[in-house]
């Protein structure tokens, strides 16, 4: 059942290179041209009205490359990294209003993640080591791991696993995403470098680590560990929700690294898994075409799962087919929405954020659900 709320809506150093912006901020709206205000996508009880212009920025004054991932704190403003060194950190509130912004210069900012309560929280933010250079190309060097306030403010930086002895100097490092456990254990997923999940204690003192690529079982192994999320829907039965990208699947494990099951996404090449209520969301940075085939085109959208892990949205996409119990391939739209989803942030109406990769240095689009 929708909730009372949805239903109202529906009706009606490193710290010297931080630069904050507190002086008043004008609202400058992004026109996207070709944009249906009214258009609806997803499917079942999970619709969404699609607003591109929610972000109240000019790209001018508060420049972006890619928007990567978002999170919201207990009062309700909304955070996104990105990997644009003069402002890193872009602060919203849910209007699209812009609040603040501040940088680490990360070249490589990439993921976001929110933990502690009320003014103890704080975030995790990981700079995956690759960026693009004035020509335009990508290069890479060693990524980071930090924790900072929610105002920047460093609090502790984790260091390259090398230094603690276990990658040696071969094994590149380039972390894409951390997860926060409710004990305050830290996992760092290292997505673009090799493909481990690390757990530190909350003070960042290693305690293991799992996945990689060389273990009998191949479902131990992870190819593109994009992401990691700490799934407690069941509290007395929390598990890790890592993201094997290459294999177009999500592994689940125990929060000490053991493995209970995969959920498999034919088709769908997604990112980190976002919990939200019962449900799980994830952003699809790429899907396959008709032949089964990647599309590394405009092929991006949004899939939502319920507390089954059973697909029931892909709002951009193709509608979930469940076939003798197996989900066929999902694919995008014939004429996108979006273009490459790489996170999702649910707000407490049930609204989503949608950042993307590789967008034409567009802002988060909004989708207000109905």
């Amino acid at each position: 059942m929708k909730s009372n709320r949805r239903n109202f809506i529906k009706s009606s150093s490193l710290l010297g290179a931080v630069t904050l912006f507190n002086s008043p901020i004008k609202s400058f709206g992004i026109l996207h041209k070709n944009m249906n205000e009214e258009q609806t996508i997803g499917h079942g009880d999970f619709k969404y009205k699609v607003d591109k212009n929610w972000a109240q920025i000019g790209t001018g004054y508060y420049p972006l490359l890619n928007c990567h991932e978002m999170v919201q704190d207990q009062s309700g403003k909304l955070y996104m990294i990105g990997d644009h060194t003069a402002n890193n950190i872009l602060v919203f509130d849910p209007s699209g209003k812009l609040l603040d912004s501040w940088s680490h210069a990360f070249p490589g900012g990439h993921g976001l993640s929110i933990g502690g309560e009320g003014k103890d929280q704080f975030l995790m933010l990981t700079d995956c080591g690759w960026f693009q250079n004035k020509e335009g190309k990508g290069e890479g060097q060693s990524g980071q791991v930090l924790k900072t306030d929610l105002h920047g403010r460093l609090i502790f930086a984790i260091g390259h696993p090398r230094t603690i002895g276990i990658y040696d100097e071969k094994m590149p490092f380039k972390p894409t995403e951390t997860a926060i456990a409710p004990n305050g254990d830290i996992y760092v997923a290292d997505g673009y470098g090799s493909d481990y999940i690390i757990q530190y204690d909350s003070n960042g003192r290693y305690i293991r680590h799992f996945g990689g690529h060389d273990n009998a079982n191949p479902d131990h192994n992870l190819q593109n560990a994009h992401g990691v999320a700490v799934d407690t829907r069941d509290p007395q039965n929390p598990k890790l929700i890592c993201t094997s990208r290459n294999e177009t699947c999500f592994k689940v494990f125990t929060l000490d690294g053991k493995f209970i099951e995969r959920i498999d996404l034919p088709g769908m090449h997604i990112c980190r898994a976002v919990l939200h209520g019962q449900n799980l969301y994830a952003g699809v940075c790429w899907s396959d075409n008709k032949k089964g085939e990647i599309n590394w085109g405009d092929s991006g959208f949004v899939t939502i799962l319920d507390n089954k892990n059973k697909v029931v949205s892909n709002p951009g996409g193709t509608a979930p087919i469940y076939d003798k119990g197996k989900l066929t391939p999902s694919i995008n739209l014939e004429t996108p929405i979006f273009q490459h989803g790489h996170d999702v942030c649910a707000d407490k109406d049930d609204n989503l954020y949608v950042c993307q990769w590789n967008a034409n240095h567009t802002a988060p689009i909004k989708l207000t659900r109905v």
